[in-house]
């Protein structure tokens, strides 16, 4: 029998990718979405379970898989007011890691980014700081925390200053090296082909920084 995994970011850029590649994947059976919007597919493998992110608790006996993919993100664009921003970036994530831990699912993998710091005076980076920290005491088995840079792919919003900085690292990419690497910008796919990838396979958990995403994906 296939397995079964949930998303949850299915909407974004990566989370998208993600679960069209689990989709093509023929070691899954089931794929559960949790959103508040639908993404609009139909699939015999899809299970798609419209809810308020914010009460996760009541969806509880819908937890039941193998491994859980949290993609769930925002921007200080899109959510000026930091209250809901923290309930987005923080609150969700944190709960599902209790949820899984609660339910017994082996595995959670969360987009989290690089340079966060829960003592960091940047309020974005202190965020996803604390997020990491209370997601791995958390006592699931496999946590695996991914910190990409700059994010590469074609996104359904406009983020005029996001696409400038894309460019910018387009060209910036060949000069860090060494150390510099893990600022390197980084493609949605290959986030998402790691992902996959430790889902699967046997890896150390923990965070897991930008161009270590992209050296597993190399190994591929």
């Amino acid at each position: 029998m296939g397995k079964t995994a949930i998303i949850i970011g299915a909407t974004g850029l990566t989370g998208g990718l993600l679960l069209q590649s689990l989709l093509d994947d023929d070691r899954y059976q089931t794929i559960k979405l949790f959103s508040r919007n639908t993404c609009n597919l139909k699939h015999p493998k899809l299970e798609e379970h419209l809810m308020d992110l914010f009460d996760l608790e009541k969806q509880q006996h819908l937890l039941i898989a193998d491994e859980v993919f949290c993609c769930i993100g925002t921007t200080k664009a899109k959510t000026p007011n930091k209250e809901q921003y923290l309930k987005i970036d923080y609150g969700i994530p944190v709960t599902l890691a209790w949820l899984c831990e609660k339910m017994s699912i082996d595995t959670f993998v969360v987009i989290s980014a690089l340079g966060a710091n829960k003592m960091s005076k940047i309020f974005y980076n202190r965020t996803k700081g604390k997020m990491e920290e209370d997601v791995l005491r958390s006592k699931i088995q496999n946590i695996y925390i991914l910190q990409p840079s700059l994010i590469g792919g074609s996104r359904n919003e406009n983020r005029f200053a996001e696409k400038v900085a894309k460019v910018l690292m387009s060209i910036l990419n060949p000069f860090l090296i060494g150390n510099l690497k893990r600022y390197r910008s980084i493609h949605a796919k290959i986030i998402v082909e790691t992902m996959i990838w430790l889902a699967n396979n046997e890896y150390r958990s923990g965070r897991i920084p930008s161009n270590e995403i992209q050296q597993i994906a190399n190994g591929l």
